[in-house]
Formats: structure tokens, C-alpha cells, sequence
């Protein structure tokens, strides 16, 4: 009998099952970083979706014994975890960005941006008191970032825009999910090619910015991802070249650019020298988002 089969047949409990997936995820040295950070948070998060259970369940039920089938539904999720080093995210289907949930499969990056404390502050102070009723969400990928936008300018239209049809009959998909097939709309471009022309109070972009260094040094988990959202040339600038290039004609006069950059912020910087970059610092972790206002842009 393996070690998972005898998890199965000995552990009794949620808390059981928890606290030996993370054994076997610490142990098996897992990547974290597509939802949780930590192996505890992690096996708990798929104990508990195993067990059609919700993330907040109140810490007595933790003790409560399982049926053989429960625990070898669990076991086996676990093992899948260890075995394929697949995020998370995409054993469950589902990832949460702002406070939101959001169905995710590998089609699509797993959210995870730290643009979602600038969402969730309005994008203040650079928004200021401008209203905003036109936002655009370039290579959104599962629609997270614009749907969480939506979500905060309750009176604003929401373009959604990427270049891979399965990410957006994702997006659409979420667009449902949370029922703004009102005010958010998909449009299959690649970058600004076929967007209309109109201009948006608000652009934001978690663009693929990966390097091919970068690219070459990720952990197992990252590859399950797709490359189509990661990588972007020797110095992970493509995407973002041509996003600096056509943005003001989208933009309007007193609108905001918000582009998420990553590890490739300094190659950026050495490559447009001429453009004051304002780099975001987050309260709550993360780096390399940068904002420019449409007067920077064309300065």
C-alpha cells in the first residue's frame, strides 16, 4: 500500500487531510504563488473544494470525519497537485481577484495581479474626482481586471480585449458569471488592431511582459499557463511596445494608462527614456505597474 492509499484508509478528518497535504506539498517543495503563498492555504483551499465545502467554513467542522470515498476524492486531488504541479486554480476551476470569483482554466493566466489594490482604491489619486465611463481591459485574458472594474465604476462601459478566442469565451463566460452583459462587452483584437476607434477614460493592461530569461527560469507550476500570456520577446517589452504606441490615439485627454510590467520595468525604462513613468507601490505586495496620463504619453 502507497503512501496516498494510506492516508486514505488511516486520516478521519478535514483537519487531517490538511494538515497531511501540506506535509506532502512542503515535502515535494510545490511552487506557490497562484492564490496562496503557503502550503497549509494551499492543501486547505483543495481539501475543501474536494469536499464541496466553502474557503470560510467555520473551524469546528474541521473535525469532522469523512467516508472512505470523501477521503480518497481528497487524496487524490492532492497527489494531482503534487504529481503534475498544475496551479491550483486550475484543479479547481476557479481563482478569486478582488474580493471576486472568477472561472479559470488553462486557457488563461490564473489572476493574480496587484492591480486589484489599485481597483479596489479606484485608482486613486490618479483618477482623482474625473468620472469614468469608458474603460478598456487590453489582453484581459479571463475578463478579471475589466469585470473588477465594472464592479467599481458602476456607471462605466467595459471593453474586454484579447487575442485568443478560447480566453475570451472565458471572459464571456465570467461576464455572465456576474451578470454584466449590460455594461461589459468582449472584443477580439490583437492589442488596439481592431478595437473601435473611441476613447477610454480608463486603460488597463496586464499584458504578457516575460523575458526570455525569465521565461527560461520559471517553476514547473508556470508552465502549465499559457505561453501566449507570458512571454514577450528578449526583453518582455513586444506587447508593451505597442501598447505606448497606439494608446493615445484611445485614450482620452484627461484619461489614465495603467500597464502591469513586472521584472521588465528597468528594460522599459532604459527603453523610453523620455516618458516620466510613475511606478505604483503597493501596500499589499507586488511591483512593476506602471501609470501614465494621456498629456505623458504625448509630451
Amino acid at each position: 500500500m502507497n503512501e496516498a492509499q494510506l492516508a486514505a484508509t488511516e486520516l478521519r478528518t478535514i483537519r487531517d487531510l490538511i494538515r497531511w497535504g501540506a506535509s506532502r506539498f512542503t515535502e515535494a517543495e510545490l511552487f506557490f504563488g497562484h492564490g496562496t503563498d503557503n502550503a497549509f492555504d494551499e492543501a486547505a483551499w483543495l481539501v475543501l473544494h474536494a469536499l464541496s465545502l466553502p474557503l470560510d467554513l467555520r473551524g469546528d467542522y474541521l473535525d469532522c470525519r469523512l467516508t472512505s470515498s470523501e477521503r480518497e476524492q481528497v487524496v487524490a486531488l492532492l497527489m494531482q497537485r503534487v504529481e503534475q504541479r498544475k496551479p491550483a486554480a486550475y484543479l479547481t476551476g476557479e481563482a478569486w481577484f478582488c474580493d471576486l470569483p472568477f472561472t479559470v482554466n488553462e486557457s488563461v493566466l490564473v489572476p493574480r495581479s496587484p492591480v486589484a489594490e489599485l481597483i479596489r482604491a479606484g485608482f486613486e489619486p490618479w483618477i482623482g474626482p474625473n468620472p469614468v465611463s469608458a474603460i478598456l481591459d487590453l489582453c484581459t485574458g479571463s475578463g478579471c481586471i475589466g469585470i473588477a472594474c465594472a464592479q467599481a465604476f458602476l456607471d462605466a462601459e467595459v471593453v474586454l480585449s484579447d487575442v485568443s478566442p478560447a480566453a475570451l469565451e472565458l471572459a464571456e463566460a465570467n461576464i455572465e458569471r456576474h451578470g454584466l452583459g449590460g455594461r461589459v462587452r468582449t472584443v477580439a483584437s490583437d492589442v488596439f488592431a481592431a478595437i473601435p476607434q473611441q476613447r477610454f477614460d480608463l486603460i488597463v493592461s496586464n499584458p504578457p511582459y516575460v523575458d526570455e530569461q525569465d521565461m527560461a527560469a520559471l517553476p514547473a507550476e508556470y508552465h502549465h499557463e499559457p505561453r501566449l500570456g507570458l512571454e514577450a520577446g528578449d526583453d518582455g517589452l513586444d506587447i508593451v511596445r505597442r501598447i505606448l504606441a497606439d494608446a493615445p490615439r484611445y485614450l482620452a485627454e484627461d484619461g489614465l494608462l495603467v500597464v502591469e510590467v513586472g521584472n521588465s520595468a528597468n528594460a522599459l525604462e532604459a527603453a523610453f527614456p523620455q516618458l516620466p513613468f510613475t511606478w505604483v507601490e503597493f501596500e499589499s505586495g507586488g511591483h512593476g505597474v506602471f501609470v501614465l496620463t494621456h498629456e505623458a504619453l504625448t509630451m
